[in-house]
């Protein structure tokens, strides 16, 4: 049995990007956007870190990334600074411009949730999430399987 789900998980973010760029838009979020959001969604769980986690917190290539933070330092979100256990290692930090944002990001994402689950019961939205999160367990294994040599 072919799934659609592939095509259907990539539709949906394609929808997803357009719609939370405009929801950013008609909140005056001029400051960021969709992609830098989520950049600095990841930073406000949890600042100061280093390119290589940030890269795979967001899902982003190094060199992607690398180009995305450049400008969002020029913007005044982030800044860099050299870890303290390792001088070589730079760590992504949020300024303040960046924190003060974060009410409208939340705002922003609640907005989405409610066009994402509209008319789902809670029941169906957990359900929906315990999906979503067996599929990125199974990818995750999978990509760690892959990189050390192993198939599963």
């Amino acid at each position: 049995m072919e799934s659609r789900t592939g095509f259907l998980i990539s539709q949906i973010k394609q929808v997803q990007s357009r719609i939370f760029q405009r929801l950013l838009q008609e909140s005056g979020v001029e400051e960021f956007n969709g992609p830098q959001g989520h950049i600095l969604y990841v930073l406000w769980q949890k600042d100061e870190v280093p390119i290589v986690e940030l890269s795979q917190k967001t899902g982003l290539a190094k060199n992607t990334l690398t180009a995305m933070l450049g400008r969002m330092e020029e913007q005044g979100l982030i800044g860099r600074r050299s870890a303290e256990f390792d001088k070589r290692q730079s760590l992504i930090v949020l300024t303040e411009k960046a924190r003060a944002l974060q009410g409208k990001y939340d705002e922003v994402s609640r907005k989405m949730n409610e066009i994402f689950y509209r008319d789902f019961s809670e029941k169906e939205v957990e359900k929906i999430d315990q999906f979503l999160d067996r599929i990125l367990l199974n990818l995750e294994q999978s990509e760690r399987s892959s990189k050390s040599g192993k198939e599963e």
